[in-house]
């Protein structure tokens, strides 16, 4: 059985990830959307089972996705995916190192077939070329060519940007407790 403060703090939690959950949501240009947040704002109802963490999750990604997507299209980004600025943004800071598909598989924790297809698009864009590796003819690495260098710098402004309006109004120990739960809540899905 739950103790009546756990429950407490874990609905102040809740409603703390909510409030930063609403800041995805402001359009680039500063006047804010209405949202339904219905089945999130459940989560917040007294007793432990309305707790819907998946909800709130979808939330997030389904929100910095539409709000990346918002701002890159101001800056000019149009064709720059969520996936594709991720991997450009990890290319960039991992150049001089061997990067190969296998690496971006691992560390991004996605399948195979979806690092093909992605990569694939990429190359015919022109954000990043594939070279054979001395030795083995099937291992290709995988580096940025100067358009993709000059989209990640890009990425990258329009990125700190949208996290610094994301963030506008949330206090730096209310962040961290986020990050500690996000944290902790990555650490128990991989196990």
């Amino acid at each position: 059985m739950r103790s009546t403060s756990t429950h407490s703090q874990q609905r102040l939690l809740c409603k703390e990830v909510l409030s930063f959950i609403r800041f995805l949501f402001v359009p680039p240009f500063g006047s804010r959307m209405e949202i339904r947040m219905d089945e999130i704002n459940n989560c917040c109802d007294d007793g432990a089972e309305k707790y819907k963490l998946g909800n709130i999750i979808r939330g997030l990604h389904g929100a910095f996705s539409k709000k990346f997507m918002a701002c890159g299209m101001a800056v000019g980004l149009d064709e720059v995916t969520l996936m594709h600025g991720w991997i450009m943004g990890y290319l960039y800071h991992n150049q001089g190192k061997a990067v190969y598909q296998k690496t971006i598989e691992s560390d991004f924790n996605i399948r195979r077939s979806t690092v093909t297809t992605i990569l694939q698009l990429m190359e015919k864009k022109g954000y990043i070329k594939r070279s054979a590796v001395e030795g083995d003819a099937r291992l290709k690495q995988i580096s940025l060519t100067e358009q993709g260098r000059a989209t990640a710098i890009k990425t990258k402004a329009m990125i700190d940007g949208m996290e610094s309006s994301i963030l506008e109004g949330i206090a730096p120990d209310k962040l961290e407790i986020f990050y500690e739960v996000a944290q902790k809540l990555m650490t128990n899905m991989e196990r």
